[in-house]
């Protein structure tokens, strides 16, 4: 065999469990440390999920995800993408679907934390905009922040697993609402959104001017008070370090 050729066959050994040519016998201990080396990356970025599912039960989900999301990152930091997803076919791994979108809220987080460093917009930056421009004005976010839509309830099991201590965990309720997910400085922060903010948010996300958000919010408010309030929403994510620029 060429050397490619044994590389390749000797990846299949490790990652599919397929059997090396020459190699019979001495690949058992690859193969559990590449699942146990994946193992350790989810555990790693999806912090509270194992604490919820205790160590067994967390490790068989890791070696099913393993087995169907073999590694194809460059980085192991990104080994994980698609687990909120495969969690959601398996309840047979995953005894409650809250646990899904606990799982999307950790990945969240872990990418702002990672997303890439930008300037923040200050009010001070808007003061010299003349009134005329205002309603083709577009904002843009922060790198990193991403508006999640939710049908639990998981932000105070979040929070009572934020501690070392074993501290008894709220039952998750059912709950239909958006989560912001940003970094402030180092960092990650997640915020929960009425409903109207968080249309105004994927609407910003989609480039609306403000004029189209000022439209929008009226769907919801009197006309009279849907500018007041979009300009309301502007300053509130620039207090927050939410936006770059127009």
């Amino acid at each position: 065999m060429t050397l490619i050729a044994q590389q390749t066959a000797l990846k299949r050994s490790i990652v599919d469990g397929d059997e090396a040519p020459g190699v019979r016998g001495h690949l058992q201990i690859y193969q559990q440390a590449y699942v146990s080396r994946l193992t350790a990356a989810l555990r790693d970025n999806f912090g509270t999920i194992p604490r919820v599912l205790g160590d067994d039960a967390f490790d068989a989900m890791a070696r099913a995800y393993i087995a169907a999301h073999p590694s194809r990152h460059a980085s192991i930091r990104w080994f994980g993408d698609c687990l909120p997803e495969f969690m959601a076919t398996r309840d047979d791994l995953v005894p409650h679907p809250a646990l899904v979108d606990l799982a999307r809220l950790e990945w969240a987080l872990r990418g702002a934390f990672d997303a890439a460093d930008a300037v923040p917009l200050v009010a001070k930056d808007l003061e010299c905009v003349p009134a005329d421009h205002w309603p083709d004005l577009v904002f843009a976010f922060m790198p990193g922040l991403q508006l999640l839509s939710l049908q639990w309830n998981v932000g105070p099991v979040w929070r009572a697993l934020q501690g070392d201590d074993d501290t008894d965990m709220p039952e998750p309720e059912a709950l239909d609402h958006h989560l912001v997910v940003w970094r402030q400085a180092l960092a990650p922060r997640w915020r929960a959104l009425d409903a109207i903010t968080a249309k105004l948010m994927e609407a910003t996300l989609q480039r609306m001017t403000f004029g189209e958000l000022c439209a929008l919010a009226a769907e919801d408010l009197p006309e009279a008070d849907a500018a007041a309030f979009v300009a309301g929403t502007l300053r509130a994510w620039i207090n927050d370090g939410l936006l770059i620029g127009t």
